[in-house]
């Protein structure tokens, strides 16, 4: 019995035992006051960046938390660490040549950190894929787009970015309108809705009416362009139309559409 008990008070048991404790502890309290340093900015775009730039700072730290505790309880067992930290050095070259691929995911992971290319929540471009940023880690990127596909990408294949969070967005939306209307009516009517979303914040005051864009085969294309939140962008486009859609038909507005004519043969 005492040999029981002296054994589960021994160096060997208890150390290892405090040490993980200390460990788990440490990161948690670390994991927390580095949250608290990134989370200081006021700016909705900032606190992207930060929230992202912290949740990867917090992997680092966890990681080396770790590693120096799994050496302590190891050396606690007679170990000698300092060879096998040599070993790992050793092995991380081996490592290195044999994962480039992850090593360039871990560098450009960093590097779009820094670069500030796009955070969580931002509204991004790659290659041809468009979506939201719903996932950055050290490794890879993972995009959300409107219909629900999730797009990873390798952070070393990302290449160029285009980012719609970083500014406002710019939406161009065009109008056919029949010809047999009157272009006064039509662009009084395009301009009031423009000054509607202005009045109500929807939309940034230097959105405007642009004029007629093309005259094509049935009708005329008129044009404005709206500034709005990047993350409004397809939201604001969506309600402008219905707004427009509206608006002819309350003041008899045509929008013309491609129709068949069917002639019984003998009265052509």
């Amino acid at each position: 019995m005492d040999k029981t008990v002296s054994f589960f008070t021994s160096e060997k048991v208890l150390t290892p035992i405090v040490i993980i404790i200390v460990t788990l502890v440490l990161s948690s309290i670390l994991k927390r006051i580095v949250t608290r340093i990134f989370n200081k900015n006021k700016n909705s775009y900032r606190i992207k960046k930060s929230a992202t730039i912290a949740n990867l700072v917090n992997k680092v730290i966890t990681v080396f938390i770790y590693i120096i505790a799994i050496i302590m309880i190891l050396s606690i067992y007679g170990i000698d660490t300092s060879g096998l930290i040599a070993s790992l050095g050793i092995a991380g070259a081996v490592l290195g040549l044999a994962l480039q691929d992850t090593v360039q995911d871990l560098m450009a992971g960093i590097n779009i950190v820094l670069s500030n290319y796009y955070v969580i929540g931002d509204i991004v471009k790659i290659k041809d894929f468009t979506g939201t940023v719903i996932e950055l880690s050290l490794k890879n990127t993972k995009i959300k787009s409107l219909s629900g596909e999730v797009y990873i990408f390798a952070n070393h294949d990302v290449g160029s970015v285009i980012n719609y969070s970083q500014s406002r967005a710019g939406v161009i939306i065009s109008i056919p309108t029949a010809y047999e209307e009157k272009t006064d009516k039509v662009e009084k009517a395009l301009k009031e809705i423009v000054q509607e979303y202005k009045d109500k914040g929807a939309i940034f005051e230097d959105s405007q009416y642009l004029g007629i864009d093309e005259l094509s085969d049935s009708s005329i294309n008129y044009t404005i362009l709206i500034y709005c939140q990047p993350q409004d962008r397809w939201k604001t486009k969506r309600e402008v139309l219905r707004k427009i859609v509206n608006k002819y038909d309350e003041l008899g507005i045509k929008i013309p559409y491609n129709q068949i004519e069917v002639h019984n043969g003998k009265n052509i």
